[in-house]
């Protein structure tokens, strides 16, 4: 009865031990990806969106403070309507904001807030130039007779290329009269024609801020996308 004992106890102790769920290692994240939330993994950043700079800031001599800021960036690279070769065509959206603060001396009467995008191409082409040169080739044949005469056309092409140039697309401007002001900008095509070598897509936005006698003006500019 004693050895029964022993076994029994035995089982005792050993059963909730076997009877306790596994721990089921977690996959280990993938390098850069976004960290996980509450053990959901966080979805991958959209391969339009770009950071944005630093805001842009002015301290103005009566006192007032301009800021000028800009988040939720896309810029993204697509096919031109026209399928020219030399046209560049772009997909953009973002929100820009501008905030007048400060205890200034002055009294502030509105101002603006205009966005844009600037568009930098490396090589602009020029006018194309088509040359062509007619030529003879005589035939001679046996015994020094003259046979036929051939007179082939030559043909060249020239493309004059020019420095490359910066094209400004303002996109939206709004007028304000409180101390802030806002432009969401989504899905808008930005293009620039002409444009042979790499391109270049940066955005910008302009605070104005307007007293009865003076326009203070500071500008946001984004990074520079090159495609």
């Amino acid at each position: 009865m004693r050895i029964w004992s022993l076994v029994l106890a035995a089982i005792c102790v050993l059963a909730p031990v076997g009877a306790m769920p596994r721990a089921v290692a977690q996959p280990a994240p993938e390098p850069g990806s976004p960290p996980a939330v509450d053990g959901v993994p966080a979805l991958p950043p959209s391969p339009a969106a770009v950071p944005s700079s630093p805001p842009g800031y002015l301290a103005t001599p009566d006192g007032w403070e301009l800021t000028v800021a800009a988040r939720d960036e896309t810029q993204v690279a697509v096919a031109p309507l026209t399928t020219a070769l030399t046209t560049r065509e772009y997909l953009v959206g973002g929100t820009f904001t501008g905030t007048v603060t400060g205890a200034g001396s002055t009294e502030l009467s509105g101002g603006s807030l205009v966005v844009g995008y600037r568009i930098g191409c490396g090589i602009v082409g020029g006018p194309v130039e088509l040359f062509a040169t007619v030529g003879a080739n005589p035939n001679i044949g046996p015994n020094a007779v003259l046979g036929a005469v051939e007179f082939p056309v030559n043909g060249q092409a020239k493309v004059n290329l020019r420095p490359g140039t910066v094209t400004v697309v303002p996109v939206g401007e709004k007028s304000f009269k409180g101390s802030d002001v806002r432009v969401t900008v989504t899905g808008f095509r930005v293009k620039v024609d002409g444009c042979v070598g790499q391109s270049f897509l940066q955005s910008y936005a302009t605070l104005t801020g307007s007293t009865t006698d003076t326009s203070d003006i500071v500008t946001y500019a984004g990074q520079v996308k090159v495609v």
